[in-house]
Parts: C-alpha cells; sequence; structure tokens
C-alpha cells in the first residue's frame, strides 16, 4: 500500500485492506529464512524484499493492458 500511494498517488490504497478469521491449520504469521540455501548451496539473494517488491508493483503498473487481459480472461472462463 505504501509504495501504491508512492508511485500512484490519489487514493488510499490502505482501504481495500480486507481482515478475514484465521483459518484452522493455517499460520498465524509466514516467515521465510533463506539462511540454509546461503549456507549450503552458497544461495545469494539479487534483491531485498523491499526493492523487488517495488520493481513488482512498478511492473504491474507498466503493464495495465496485460493486467486487464488476464483478468477478463478469467472472467470468461
Amino acid at each position: 500500500c505504501k509504495t501504491l500511494s508512492e508511485l500512484k498517488p490519489g487514493r488510499d490504497y490502505y482501504q481495500l485492506i480486507t481482515f478475514v478469521k484465521d483459518r484452522l491449520g493455517h499460520d498465524r504469521r509466514y516467515a521465510m529464512d533463506d539462511s540454509k540455501a546461503v549456507r549450503e548451496l552458497r544461495y545469494e539473494r539479487r534483491y531485498s524484499f523491499e526493492s523487488g517488491l517495488r520493481q513488482t508493483v512498478e511492473w504491474y503498473l507498466s503493464n495495465s493492458d496485460w493486467c486487464k487481459a488476464v483478468t477478463n480472461k478469467q472472467k470468461a472462463a
């Protein structure tokens, strides 16, 4: 929401958040830990989470025609 507000101001994107009840068997939080991949496979991140998320949001904003086409195909199916 913060990134969208920066890249495409004029709307309160935080109002789009909808909270739902937790479902049984689902984690209350999700955490990613790549330390094993770093240690054993010598994996190296190319992007931080924040920069990767920003680049993803920028891509979707720059490719809105593609997003609309995909969304319309799903509605037609």
